[in-house]
């Protein structure tokens, strides 16, 4: 598990907090929370967790880092841009960038089509955000990803070198939209060096 191997050999401290609806099947009442803007609830609820870990006496305020991929790729990027002032370093793999380019059975079944939903589409692209960037960054992709196509983090790199922000990227070819065989290896390798040459 890449968070023992975090806490052990560099001395990163990891927290888990899980959103509502990843653990278990996706109740209405959930689906109702997210219905049209995927991202302030759950921008709420790591908030949260956060505010936690900062009342901790051992936990160091200024050196706070996020990790997800896919949906958890999408609030790390979210995270980062929206709190630049929280969040020091930040990985995200396979995110979500813009749901108008994500494939229609998880998108339109929370937030309707985008031509009947603009506003909500509009408020949960992380294309505007870019210009928030301050942190360090890293997006990871499998160039072969069928889930999150290339098109969301190509977009989002577009839009940081518009408006002069600094992300690092990093591609697995031949992969998709999780690393496989020891590229899996490699990867967690990857993500805790980024820590630990960041955060600490």
């Amino acid at each position: 598990k890449v968070g023992h191997y975090l806490v052990f050999i560099t001395g990163i401290r990891m927290h888990h907090i899980p959103l509502r609806g990843t653990v278990t099947t996706k109740s209405f009442a959930f689906q109702v929370t997210v219905a049209f803007i995927l991202t302030a609830a759950m921008t709420a609820v790591l908030m949260a967790g956060v505010a936690f870990l900062k009342s901790l006496p051992y936990v160091d305020a200024e050196r706070i880092g996020v990790h997800g991929w896919s949906f958890g790729g999408f609030m790390t990027t979210n995270l980062m841009c929206s709190y630049p002032e929280t969040f020091k370093v930040g990985v995200a793999g396979g995110p979500v960038i813009d749901w108008k380019y994500y494939e229609v059975m998880y998108g339109e079944r929370y937030m309707d089509t985008p031509e009947e939903n603009p506003e909500g589409y509009e408020t949960s692209s992380l294309l505007g955000k870019a210009k928030n960037l301050r942190g360090r960054l890293q997006i990871i992709v499998g160039l072969n990803d069928p889930t999150c196509v290339l098109q969301h983090s190509l977009a989002f790199l577009r839009a940081c070198e518009d408006a002069g922000t600094q992300p690092d990227y990093f591609v697995y070819p031949g992969q998709g939209h999780n690393m496989m065989g020891p590229d899996m290896v490699h990867l967690h390798e990857r993500i805790t060096r980024y820590f630990d040459d960041y955060l600490k």
